[in-house]
């Protein structure tokens, strides 16, 4: 056996040992959720850089990141966005692309050794495009899924593969840290089973940010809203355009119960992997 063999080898030694403990579950119990701008006349050149590169070397061949997917707001769902003023995107309409990764429950500390590592790698190769903003990416701890119909149809560890039509970002801050928890508990309960009866979403999964390490890459910022927010992901199994008024009034309903604010309501499209399809749709 050569010396290269037996250090492969020695490397390989650490996956074995990884793999036979710990769980391995098919809970989402943790999600990668990002919302980035491309800077103006960078949008075709980001497009093909994050599905033809980073999508897979900065994601999805990462350990246990095990279900990914992209989405795009054309222009004419950025301009259905609110409220206007939010405390997540300056402008509203800020942060076309956004990609959603489930990360096995309870294996949140392993990955996070790996992405800060292959990214500071990536990103001293030269494989990280700088001309693109992250208007709100963190890592999230999966607190509640919310069905519409019960016990049928895909569950939340399917939602990234389903080909769901349509997807809405709904950012809500708490007044505090204190009444988070209560602001859970009443969009369990109430405020989500009853938006859902009848509509156009076929499931809502509720998460908290978490903070990113110290460590991170110096472009992306700090997660805001730790203690006091929750990150709503809701998977349409029609266009958003067709049913925006299923969605008119989530910050209304927040604000009269009294709970905090609702800081963004966007909608999004599933991208069509391998192609520029939309790209031509981002701008006036």
């Amino acid at each position: 056996m050569t010396n290269a063999e037996e250090e492969r080898g020695e490397r390989g030694a650490g996956y074995a040992e990884l793999a036979a403990v710990g769980p391995y579950g098919v809970r989402p119990g943790h999600a990668l959720i990002t919302m980035v701008e491309p800077h103006p006349g960078h949008e075709y050149a980001y497009n093909r850089w994050y599905e033809d590169d980073h999508y897979y070397a900065g994601a999805m061949a990462m350990p246990w990141m095990y279900a990914g997917r992209r989405w795009v707001a054309t222009r004419d769902l950025q301009d259905l966005r609110y409220p206007e003023k939010s405390a997540v995107a300056q402008p509203v309409t800020a942060g076309c692309y956004l990609s959603t990764y489930w990360v096995t429950e309870g294996r949140y500390d392993e990955h996070m050794k790996w992405t800060v590592g292959i990214n500071k790698r990536l990103n001293r190769d030269g494989r990280v495009y700088q001309d693109r903003t992250h208007v709100f990416t963190s890592f999230q701890d999966h607190e509640a899924t919310v069905y519409r119909d019960g016990a049928a149809g895909p569950r939340d560890y399917h939602a990234l593969d389903h080909p769901y039509a349509g997807l809405v970002l709904q950012v809500i801050d708490a007044d505090g840290p204190g009444q988070r928890a209560e602001l859970l508990e009443w969009l369990r309960s109430r405020a989500l089973p009853k938006r859902l009866v009848g509509g156009p979403a076929a499931m809502v999964t509720v998460f908290r940010p978490t903070p990113l390490p110290g460590d991170r890459m110096t472009y992306v910022k700090q997660v805001e809203g730790v203690g006091t927010r929750l990150t709503l992901l809701w998977f349409l199994e029609t266009d958003p355009r067709d049913c925006w008024d299923r969605f008119g009034g989530l910050d209304t309903d927040v604000a009269e119960a009294g709970l905090g604010r609702v800081e963004l309501v966007a909608p999004f499209i599933p991208t069509v992997p391998g192609t520029d399809r939309y790209v031509d749709r981002l701008r006036h």
